[in-house]
């Protein structure tokens, strides 16, 4: 039975709204090119837009097949491509503020948004970098925000080699930029212990799966 999600007393109340980013300030350099940032708590309310996301979004469940067997994909998802309007105004004031702060570097806004719901710990992704369109070849930005019960977030080397890892939950903002979705991998790894849901929000800019 899917985990119940349970609201922290220090989440700040039922009003959405985001911390102004410091530019640089919170920017770890990896190798080939390839940076992160973590902002902790940049969305006060994130509980409030949990509840509403879980409720509101048509999730969807996926089977993929792998080797010769299909299987189901271990959690639900949604995508919301360009121009498709978002389950809930606060993702909208989130997009506008992460390509105001970010389109200099990247050089274009967010355009999509994609979104996972790990129900409970044995929803998971596995290793794997977003190299579908333009970020095959390119450098690009990815902002996850995180919402819900924190769970480990996993990065290493494309091609194996020393992981790092950042617990991700209740309004952290999570950016993976320059050479990162080619160069590295990253997780959701299932849990061994018991774990309450979770809601991963993507922002990618046009063209980048």
């Amino acid at each position: 039975m899917p985990q119940v999600f349970q609201p922290s007393l220090l989440d700040g109340g039922s009003k959405v709204e985001i911390s102004p980013i410091t530019t640089g300030a919170d920017r770890t350099f990896l190798a080939h090119g390839a940076w992160i940032e973590l902002h902790r708590n940049w969305v006060t309310g994130s509980d409030q837009l949990f509840s509403s996301l879980e409720a509101s979004v048509p999730w969807r469940a996926e089977r993929r097949r792998i080797f010769d067997r299909m299987l189901d994909v271990p959690r639900l998802v949604a995508f919301y491509a360009e121009e498709q309007p978002l389950p809930d105004p606060a993702l909208d004031t989130i997009r506008q503020a992460l390509s105001a702060h970010f389109s200099p570097e990247l050089g274009e806004p967010f355009h999509t948004a994609g979104l996972c719901l790990y129900r409970d710990k044995r929803d998971s992704v596995a290793w794997h970098g977003d190299r579908i369109g333009r970020s095959r070849t390119e450098d690009t930005l990815v902002a996850i925000v995180s919402l819900g019960t924190p769970r480990r977030f996993l990065l290493r080397p494309r091609g194996g080699g020393q992981s790092r890892h950042v617990e991700l939950g209740r309004g952290d903002l999570f950016v993976m930029g320059g050479s990162c979705q080619r160069t590295w991998e990253h997780c959701v790894p299932k849990l061994a212990r018991a774990s309450g849901p979770r809601i991963s929000v993507q922002f990618r800019p046009s063209g980048v799966r």
